[in-house]
């Protein structure tokens, strides 16, 4: 009997359903976290009889044939991409995306890594990093002396003396875009890394070739909506239970044909 694989490939899948809705709630607050989705795809099919086989002497073909289903599989965890509300912190290094594009990090292995996270800090020398302590491209130092800082739209970042009128250009914050920003491969600590799949990073200007600007003062929230994750949830519960019948239902039918004389 099929139904009990059928079944308990449905039961795994609304697990791993629960498993990503549950990791969504998690983060409801984490700085720039989009929101993930389970998509699934249907297992291999056995062919009972196939269609357009040719089913009688005088060249009849059957129309549909006959193909049982032998369950579902995981086919991806993919990203939603959506803009998270922004919120006013005033912080100087407070940097949120409006828009496409990644700041870029250099992680301690030479790599680079790209976030959304613009919770940025400075170092004892001055060094702008994130909250993780990764420098950020293209490395900039804040002078000691430095009274306040001012970034642009375009990333520049500019700091004020108290002895002087005219700010100090301290350099420019770039951005780096992808084709395919669901392939980026997540690291954890908001980060991300170029793969195949996501295509190389475009490195870019805010507020040109398609790049987003940079809003000081401000962070990009989580895009979580906390309904949707509810509803979702509601669903898996019930996929599960609706699974867990039918495995109920064929343990019963085979307890019968185990007491048939």
């Amino acid at each position: 009997m099929k139904a009990l694989q059928i079944a308990a490939s449905g039961m795994a899948a609304q697990q791993m359903r629960v498993d990503v809705v549950s990791n969504n709630l998690a983060n409801m607050s984490t700085t720039g976290y989009n929101a993930r989705r389970a998509e699934f795809a249907d297992l291999h099919y056995q062919q009972e009889a196939r269609p357009g086989t040719v089913s009688a002497e005088d060249g009849t073909i059957l129309p549909t044939g006959v193909q049982i289903g032998l369950g579902v599989r995981p086919a991806a965890v993919s990203m939603v991409l959506a803009q998270g509300p922004l919120r006013e912190t005033g912080s100087d290094l407070d940097l949120a995306i409006e828009g496409r594009g990644y700041l870029e990090v250099l992680l301690p292995s030479g790599t680079t890594a790209y976030t959304r996270d613009g919770g940025l800090q400075r170092t004892g020398d001055g060094l702008i990093v994130t909250a993780q302590g990764h420098e950020v491209a293209p490395g900039l130092t804040i002078p000691a002396d430095a009274r306040s800082l001012s970034v642009n739209a375009a990333g520049e970042v500019y700091a004020h003396f108290i002895d002087a009128i005219e700010p100090q250009l301290l350099g420019q914050l770039s951005l780096a875009g992808f084709t395919n920003e669901k392939g980026l491969e997540a690291i954890g600590g908001n980060l991300f890394l170029e793969t195949a799949a996501s295509g190389p990073a475009q490195p870019g200007t805010p507020g040109q070739d398609g790049l987003g600007t940079l809003r000081q003062g401000y962070l990009e929230e989580s895009s979580v909506d906390a309904v949707r994750e509810v509803t979702e949830l509601i669903k898996a519960q019930r996929g599960y239970e609706l699974n867990a019948k039918v495995i109920t239902a064929a343990d019963q039918m085979l307890s019968a044909t185990a007491q048939i004389r």
